[in-house]
């Protein structure tokens, strides 16, 4: 397992076609994108006193959380993940799970699924000790390229949308509505060193760094 850096940037649909056109001609399309790009749902846990979130929201600087995700409608290829942030840096740990487990999960009975693995069964425990339960569920529309050297993965984010209370995870109609006014995201992971070529790809003037949240825009209503 290996930290990586990650830069967020707020960006504008104009931003988006200059990065786009930019990354297009120096780096690779993200081999599982469909025409450029893939539809991501997510469904985030969080504990009853919304740990996760007030965590984010005050910058904590050891924080993780964990959800459930798929892409373009796909049940086929279900992930859990948790995503852990320590000094700024960035770790990411997946596991597969059935949609029985799914299921089972969002029943809030997550004994079919424990003994998957070491990351589902520390999720598991953490349903039961922390009370981790489903929060939201939070659909976006991604740009993903990919740059060997690095192992850069530059993302653009958009369409961002909550089912505010609902957690209707394994449903791919369920409805969805937009998060607020969420910009668009632009994210750059990278391992040991980002190359100059991406660094000035990813460069837009009166733009800087900084912090977003799909979990906590996406909890705009609650």
């Amino acid at each position: 397992m290996k930290y990586r850096h990650e830069w967020k940037h707020r960006i504008d649909y104009g931003d988006m076609l200059a990065v786009r056109q930019r990354l297009l001609a120096i780096a690779e399309r993200d081999v599982y994108a469909v025409n450029g790009r893939y539809e991501v749902r997510s469904l985030y846990f969080d504990t009853l006193t919304d740990k996760a979130l007030r965590e984010k929201i005050d910058g904590v600087n050891v924080r993780e959380k964990f959800r459930i995700r798929y892409y373009n409608g796909d049940l086929s290829f279900v992930r859990l993940e948790k995503k852990s942030k320590i000094n700024g840096l960035c770790l990411k740990e997946s596991a597969a799970l059935a949609v029985g487990q799914v299921q089972a999960i969002l029943d809030g009975d997550p004994t079919e699924a424990q003994d998957e693995g070491p990351l589902v069964a520390e999720f598991c425990s953490k349903m039961r000790s922390q009370g981790l339960r489903p929060k939201t569920i939070v659909d976006y529309t991604r740009e993903p390229f990919v740059f060997a050297p690095g192992n850069v993965r530059v993302t653009m984010d958009y369409n961002i949308r909550t089912g505010m209370q609902g957690t209707d995870f394994l449903n791919p109609d369920s409805v969805t509505v937009p998060a607020g006014d969420a910009p668009i995201i632009l994210e750059v992971k990278w391992d040991e060193y980002l190359p100059d070529i991406i660094r000035g790809a990813v460069c837009l003037e009166n733009r800087r760094a900084g912090a977003f949240s799909k979990y906590a825009a996406c909890r705009v209503y609650g």
